[in-house]
Formats: C-alpha cells, sequence, structure tokens
C-alpha cells in the first residue's frame, strides 16, 4: 500500500491510524478465512448434519446440484415446479419457477454453465441461461415414461435413466449436445439412479424396485455395452447416484435412511446414516468439492455431510 506523504503531525497520525485500522482489517479477514478452513478440514467426515429447515421442500426435494460458483440448487422449493437455491447457511429461495406443469427432477450443468433438468410430467429436459434466468426446452422425447435422474459426460451428453413405476420396468436414454435423443436400452426394470464414472468410459444405472446397480462399458461415442451386475441390495430402495474421482459410487438407500458408498469393484465400503428415512439424491460441493448435499423426501429438506474425496464432476469444466 502507497500513501501520499502528509505534512502536519495531526496528518501523520491520520496515516498512522489509517495504516494501523487497515493491517488490523486485513488480518482479521485472513485470519477468519484460515479459521474457516480449518474448522471444515476438522469438521467429522461421514457425519450427516441437517442444512435446511424441516419441510421448507415438498416431498418432492430432489435434484441437488452446484454450479460453478459453489451455488447449491435443488427442485420443488416451498412448492412444486420451483427451483430452489440454498446458501451455506441453510437459507433458500426460489431461483427460478418453471413453467405450467413442468415439474423438475435431476439436475446437472454443462460446461457452458447453463443448469440442465429433467421435467418428468412433460417429458422434457430444460435448460435454464443462468444470466437470464430464461427457461427453454432442450430436449423433448414423447416416448419416453418420464426423464428422472440424468447424468452428464465430458462431452457434454447426458443420460437419463426413464422408471415406469406402476410396471417397475425402465429404459436408459442419451441426449446429445445438440438436444438429439437416442434410447440406449429398453426393457429394463425400475431404473432410477444414474451416473458416468470418472473416466467417462462407465456408466452406472440402478433399479430402485429390483435393488441392483448396473455398470455398462460406455464408448468414446456414448454407447453402451457388457453390461455386468455391481451390486445388489437385499433390502430397501436406491435412489440418486453420485461418483467420487476415486470412481467410488454414493447411492442413497430411500427407506433405509442411508448413503452407501460402493468401489468401483462392487465393494460395500460404508453406509453414512442420515436423519430422515428417505434419501432421494445427492450432489458434491463445498469449497473443496467434499460436501455431499442430500435431498430428504420425509422431512422435506436438505441435509450434508463431508467426505475424503472430491465428486468426480469437481471442477470437470474449465
Amino acid at each position: 500500500m502507497r500513501l501520499t506523504k502528509l505534512r502536519t503531525r495531526k496528518g501523520v497520525e491520520a496515516s498512522a491510524i489509517f495504516v494501523g485500522a487497515t493491517l488490523l482489517m486485513m488480518n482479521s479477514i485472513s485470519c477468519s478465512t484460515g479459521s474457516e478452513k480449518k474448522a471444515m478440514s476438522e469438521e467429522a467426515l461421514f457425519v450427516a448434519t441437517v442444512l435446511t429447515d424441516t419441510n421448507s421442500f415438498t416431498s418432492g426435494a430432489e435434484g441437488p446440484a452446484v454450479d460453478d460458483k459453489g451455488n447449491l440448487y435443488a427442485v420443488n422449493f416451498a412448492t412444486s415446479g420451483t427451483i430452489g437455491m440454498v446458501q451455506d447457511s441453510g437459507k433458500a429461495g426460489i431461483f427460478v419457477t418453471l413453467p405450467e406443469g413442468s415439474v423438475g427432477n435431476g439436475i446437472r450443468f454443462n460446461s457452458k454453465k447453463e443448469m440442465l433438468i429433467a421435467d418428468y410430467p412433460k417429458h422434457n429436459i430444460l435448460k435454464v441461461d443462468m444470466g437470464t434466468k430464461e427457461i427453454s426446452v432442450f430436449a423433448h422425447e414423447p416416448k419416453m415414461n418420464q426423464p428422472n435422474d440424468i447424468a452428464i459426460d465430458g462431452k457434454d451428453r447426458l443420460y437419463a435413466s426413464d422408471p415406469n413405476w406402476s410396471d417397475s420396468t425402465g429404459n436408459i436414454w442419451r441426449i446429445d449436445p445438440d438436444g438429439k435423443v437416442t434410447l440406449l436400452e429398453a426393457g429394463m426394470g425400475t431404473t432410477n439412479g444414474i451416473e458416468v464414472s470418472p473416466g467417462n468410459d462407465l456408466l452406472y444405472v440402478n433399479e430402485s424396485v429390483q435393488r441392483k446397480v448396473w455398470v455398462y462399458d460406455l464408448s468414446p461415442e456414448g454407447n453402451v455395452s457388457n453390461k455386468r451386475l455391481l451390486i445388489e441390495f437385499p433390502d430397501f430402495g436406491m435412489d440418486g447416484m453420485r461418483c467420487d474421482q476415486k470412481g467410488n459410487l454414493y447411492i442413497t438407500r430411500h427407506g433405509k435412511g442411508t448413503i452407501a458408498i460402493v468401489a468401483p469393484d462392487g465393494k460395500l465400503i460404508k453406509e453414512v446414516t442420515t436423519t430422515g428415512k428417505m434419501p432421494s439424491n445427492l450432489a458434491f460441493g463445498g469449497p473443496d468439492g467434499k460436501t455431499i448435499y442430500i435431498t430428504i423426501q420425509d422431512r422435506g429438506n436438505i441435509e450434508k455431510f463431508r467426505t475424503d474425496t472430491p465428486g468426480r464432476e469437481w471442477k470437470q469444466f474449465p
């Protein structure tokens, strides 16, 4: 900092006071930032805590996602058909309201920083311009039962689960960056959670009713092959899934009230207990990508916990 030389003693004293106050303020900010980082690093791992108030979201709480600035979003804040934005303090508000008749489920962000939302009643993938908040239809496929959860690869291709809850069947679709929709597999069980591996070479899909998680080889063109079973659970359901940067898969156990962490070889590493019994989906965020946010349907809120590895999508796009 460079100061103009003052001629009077009074001016010198004022200058000294100003410099001292400025240095004190800078030191205070530095200490505060350091304290916050230290507090986060010392926070217990794999211990879920409540972030937002009970019933701040509807029972359709779903689709958490974090943008490139670290802001957290989830669907159905306060009322159905909204997208809520949540602060670190847990304070939340409506970010956008979807067109009439549209209700969101999964949310993802692409490399253009656009928000992509599975709009299940309208068989759409919606796109939100984060600057103007303009909402448009990115893709539409009337043959879908519903686009439910969505995953995204490093080339901005989306993969959507498509359950038919009434007969416990489902499909998988790919949505290319130009909005073209392609059926990848039909006649599956009740497809729900879906995720791409850190290397963009595997696609994970779970079946909620059948309690199975399948893994496919994912080609550079976005096609799937070599389907095999990763893990099968003996009880309770499943919903959303996310990978960390080591390839571990985090799976919400709907009805059990846990997040199962599964290794790439299908071994169950551990389960994290949530306060609510119906976790629906999750996303990685926080300043280092190691905070997991979980939407909880029976409590209508969001919980969070710290993990030891950043999420796969953390800093995926430049």
